[in-house]
This record gives structure tokens, C-alpha cells and sequence, in this order.
């Protein structure tokens, strides 16, 4: 493999890394507020996507961005609202289930709304065949777009938990619940903030990365299942640590093309994930309480 080729393959797992790190940074949010692992984040990728593209047809792609990330945050708040909150003390399993179903069924609507079509936004910068040159590599400008959204995302969020009021009461909700909940946080509401929350970041990660991947009805279920395992690799909970998972899983997916067939690229994930629950199922940086998943 020549050094060129080498650098490509690179950036481009850079650049699918940081998308896998931004589903995983959902399912963190939500579960360090609640102890719920919502497979339905990578429909909340989808729907940010499709309701800009969508959008696109009655103003300009930045307010069609910032609707969709909007809208979709209701719709995350509305599927707490009707599926979680009702719940006293749910075991593991039967939330999985029913993220699943809520999964399924915000998959099947989708059909319904768009059809099988595959869609895409357009470029925010220039088209598909647009690149600038770093030394002898070729890099589409929306790469940049991609790796700079979840640079930003990840320093926003350190800065929410850590100086505002409302971040520092869902820390307390991750930390001890019940405690916060003696402290007089309405625990309640940060569950539903935390759903909204992960439901924005999931949408705005959809449209970052529709130009690049495009976007149909089911393309959230893969990007849930590499998610997810990106987490686990990190440590179900460290959302830095799944930047530098999601980085890691993107590499390895590129690289792979050169001694596995495309076809069973998505395969490489579920190995891995595998592999971990196996052999170490609190992660590479978890602690111990992400081997909770074990007992699946």
C-alpha cells in the first residue's frame, strides 16, 4: 500500500469514526441521566436527516438544519413522555425491548412518510467532487464539516454538564438519582432533557453526514449497532473515551476493505462487539458497572 493510499484510507476512517462517536455520545447522554440504553438513536440520525431534506424545499439548509435538529428533539421528548416516564423501575432487558420497538416503529414511519428512496442534502460546501489537497491526499470539505461537528459537540457538552445549572443537575441524576431527587432536581424532567438532548445531537450528526453517506428510511439500525459498539469499546458512559472508540472502529472499517470484501464491512462491527462483551464488557475506559450488558 503506497503512502497516499494510506492517508486516505485514514481520513476516511477519521471521518466515519467521528460519526460513530456522535451515536455513541447519544447513547451516553442518556444513559448516565438514566441507566436506559436506547437503541432507537440511530433512527434519531435518520430523522434529523430526512426532516432537513425535507425542509430543504421551503428555506434555505441552515434554517433546515436547525428545524430538523429542533423537531426531532420534540419527538425525542414526546417518546419519553409516552414510552419511558410511566415506567417504576424497569429491568434492563425489558428497556431494551422496548427501544427496540420504538426503534422499529420510528423506522416503519419513515417508510411510510418517504418512501424506499435514498436521499441526501447537498453539500455545505462545493459538491461531490469538490476536495482541497493535504500533501497528496484528496479530502472532500464535508469531511472537515464532519470531524469539526463532533469537535464542537464534544466541547459543548463538557462545557453544559460542567457550567450550567441544568448540566450540573443531570450530573447529580447520573451520579445518585434518588439523592438528586432528595435535593429537590426533578428527576423527571432531566430524563426528558436528556432524551431531547441526545435526540438534537443524533439529528444534527444526520445532516452533517447525509452528503457523505446519503439517507434512507433504515439507515439508523447500522448506525445504532456501530453506536453502540463504539460505547462499549469506550466504556458505556465516556463520551470522550467513545471519540477516541469511534476514531478506532473507523479505522479499522477502513482498512478493511483492502482484505474483506465491502459487503461484510458492517460485520466488522458486530465482531467487535462481540468481542468485547466476551472478553472485556465495561470497555477499554468503562468501569465495571457497563458489565451490567453481560447479564443480557
Amino acid at each position: 500500500m503506497s503512502l497516499d493510499l494510506f492517508f486516505q484510507y485514514l481520513f476516511a476512517g477519521l471521518t466515519y469514526g467521528a460519526i460513530y462517536a456522535i451515536v455513541a455520545i447519544g447513547f451516553n447522554i442518556i444513559y448516565n441521566t438514566t441507566g436506559i440504553i436506547n437503541f432507537a438513536q440511530g433512527e434519531f440520525v435518520m430523522l434529523g436527516g430526512m426532516i432537513a431534506i425535507s425542509l430543504m424545499e421551503f428555506m434555505p439548509l441552515g434554517y433546515a438544519i436547525a428545524a430538523a435538529v429542533l423537531i426531532t428533539m420534540g419527538i425525542g421528548a414526546v417518546i419519553e413522555i409516552l414510552f419511558i416516564r410511566w415506567l417504576e423501575s424497569p429491568s434492563v432487558l425489558r428497556m431494551i425491548i422496548i427501544t427496540i420497538g420504538i426503534s422499529i416503529l420510528l423506522r416503519e414511519s419513515a417508510l411510510h412518510i418517504w418512501g424506499e428512496s435514498i436521499r441526501s442534502l447537498p453539500y455545505f460546501y462545493g459538491n461531490e467532487i469538490t476536495t482541497f489537497n493535504l500533501g497528496s491526499v484528496h479530502i472532500s470539505p464535508q469531511v472537515v464539516w464532519v470531524i469539526a461537528a463532533c469537535a464542537v459537540m464534544m466541547a459543548g457538552l463538557s462545557l453544559f454538564f460542567k457550567s450550567t445549572p441544568i448540566g450540573r443537575e443531570m450530573r447529580a441524576c447520573a451520579a445518585n438519582r434518588t439523592a438528586a431527587l432528595l435535593c429537590g432536581i426533578n428527576t423527571r424532567n432531566m430524563v426528558t432533557l436528556s432524551f431531547m438532548l441526545s435526540a438534537g445531537i443524533g439529528a444534527l450528526a444526520g445532516c452533517v453526514m447525509s452528503p457523505i453517506t446519503y439517507t434512507q428510511y433504515d439507515s439508523g439500525a447500522s448506525l445504532a449497532i456501530k453506536g453502540f459498539t463504539v460505547a462499549i469499546l469506550g466504556g458505556l458512559g465516556n463520551s470522550l473515551a467513545a471519540v477516541a472508540a469511534g476514531v478506532l472502529l473507523g479505522i479499522i472499517e477502513a482498512f478493511s476493505v483492502t482484505v474483506v470484501p465491502l459487503a461484510f464491512q458492517d460485520a466488522i462491527a458486530i465482531a467487535i462487539l462481540l468481542l468485547i462483551l466476551f472478553v472485556k464488557p465495561h470497555g477499554i475506559f468503562g468501569s465495571s458497572e457497563a458489565a451490567r450488558l453481560k447479564d443480557f
